[in-house]
């Protein structure tokens, strides 16, 4: 696995993508500060950018890098390695390669404004966390699709709805229930509702780190008042890090089952 994850790392880290996925959020974070002049505030308008982004361009680039690499698997699969250690092997190195893209193109430019010295550090650090979770919970994601799917248009429309369904459907149908439902008392079933979409979590634990009660939303509200901000940040955190352990099991239990 080990092998396989070096291969993988180092054949994506060297792809234009790699570099534009780098270059996109540090130009973007750049322009940020450069107009804010205000590291607090280039947290805040980050947010949105990255809780929308980084699953889109994970989910994308999960999908795609499986079946273009299909051949080579099962190239491997000819030799006595484990199917688990392939998939594994590959699911890291493409979801570090993105986070190194991803982080160095956010640090680069916050460090060059003094970010270590601010009292954002610690908002800085927990929308990077936030990020790279997103990035590792929809890679795989991805590959649970594309392993289940062999059709290469099926398994792309899938993966673009769910990414659609969990950043923008899912979010309305939520919001429909509440109304239609606000005679009820609400606050257990939007706790159970909100742990059910990792970008939701994602944008709570950046909320309640920063701590903007106007921001917080409804669900944030909820979170806030059930658990207080330090409990519940380790709650969101916490369900974040299942959503990546429960997809990734997934994809280990679909590898030795699937015929390749």
């Amino acid at each position: 696995m080990i092998k396989i994850f070096k291969y993988s790392f180092f054949d994506l880290i060297r792809s234009r993508w790699s570099l534009i996925y780098f270059l996109f959020f540090a130009v973007t974070a750049g322009s940020l500060l450069y107009l804010s002049n205000d590291v607090g505030r280039a947290v805040v308008s980050l947010m949105n950018i990255i809780i929308i982004l980084c699953p889109l361009i994970a989910t994308m680039f999960g999908v795609m890098y499986y079946y273009n690499s299909r051949e080579f698997i099962e190239l491997l699969l000819a030799q006595p390695i484990r199917r688990e250690s392939i998939l594994l092997g590959q699911y890291f190195g493409l979801t570090i390669s993105l986070t190194l893209s991803f982080v160095l193109g956010l640090g680069i430019p916050f460090l060059f404004y003094g970010i270590l010295g601010s009292i954002a550090l610690t908002n800085f650090v927990v929308l990077l966390l936030a990020g790279s979770l997103l990035t590792f919970t929809f890679v795989a994601l991805a590959f649970v699709i594309a392993v289940k799917n062999e059709n290469k248009i099926k398994g792309f429309s899938l993966a673009i709805f769910v990414w659609l369904f969990l950043a923008v459907l899912y979010d309305g149908l939520f919001l429909l229930s509440l109304f239609i439902f606000e005679d009820y008392p609400l606050d257990k079933f939007s706790l159970i509702m909100t742990t059910l979409n990792p970008i939701d979590l994602s944008r709570i634990l950046i909320m309640l780190q920063l701590d903007v009660s106007a921001l917080l939303g409804y669900t944030g509200a909820v979170f806030n008042k059930f658990f207080g901000t330090s409990i519940g940040f380790i709650v969101s955190l916490s369900c974040g890090l299942f959503w990546v352990i429960i997809p990734v099991l997934s994809m280990v239990r679909l590898a030795k089952r699937k015929d390749f």
